[in-house]
């Protein structure tokens, strides 16, 4: 794992506390950015990546075995979470390995679901303007505005985009990493959100 970015920050509004008088909870949040060459994960520890080469000419079985190798990590590396906040699949991607892009995004959110983890979907767009104000930044864009607000240092973009995911999460539940523009904030509205409910458990 890289350096922490989990920092102390204020509650934006009441959240349940774990008992009586034991004050506001932390919520357990964990961003993923899932892709199979580089998938980015952000929990309260840090940022990490699981990083995986594939060829064309790969086996059903060679293909299986490395999904759920980058299965098993992610469930690994982000533990019990209260809230796991995935990037949505971009509909405009093109060219090789998109249905296994697809396959993975199912095998590791069904898992999170078997775990009673609740899962948050991200659409691509709104995970860029939360981070620059702008649904159409790119990558290059949104690790510039990740390290400079949350101060984290960050190998790849990957680990930028999943610490993003993380921070709009949080922010969701009240908790926000940093303060953001309203302009950015109006992102988290175009997010697909489970019941709070499945979260406060």
């Amino acid at each position: 794992m890289t350096a922490p970015t989990l920092f102390d920050q204020t509650p934006a509004r009441p959240v349940p506390a774990t008992t009586a008088g034991a004050g506001p909870r932390r919520w357990r949040v964990a961003g993923l950015d899932i892709s199979l060459t580089g998938t980015g994960i952000a929990t309260a520890g840090g940022t990490t990546r699981v990083p995986t080469t594939g060829r064309r000419r790969d086996t059903i079985a060679q293909r299986n075995a490395r999904m759920r190798h980058i299965t098993d990590t992610v469930l690994t590396e982000i533990g019990t979470v209260d809230l796991a906040c995935v990037e949505g699949p971009s509909h405009h991607s093109v060219g090789g390995s998109v249905w296994d892009r697809g396959g993975l995004w199912w095998l590791i959110v069904s898992a999170l679901c078997a775990r009673d983890i609740p899962v948050a979907v991200i659409p691509p767009m709104s995970r860029a303007k939360y981070a620059t104000g702008k649904g159409n930044s790119r990558k290059a864009a949104v690790l510039d505005a990740a390290q400079r607000r949350y101060g984290a240092i960050l190998p790849t973009d990957d680990e930028a985009d999943a610490l993003i995911l993380r921070a709009m999460g949080l922010h969701h539940l009240g908790q926000p990493l940093a303060e953001v523009p309203d302009g950015h904030r109006a992102a988290l509205a175009g997010c697909q959100w489970p019941d709070l409910q499945a979260v406060v458990r």
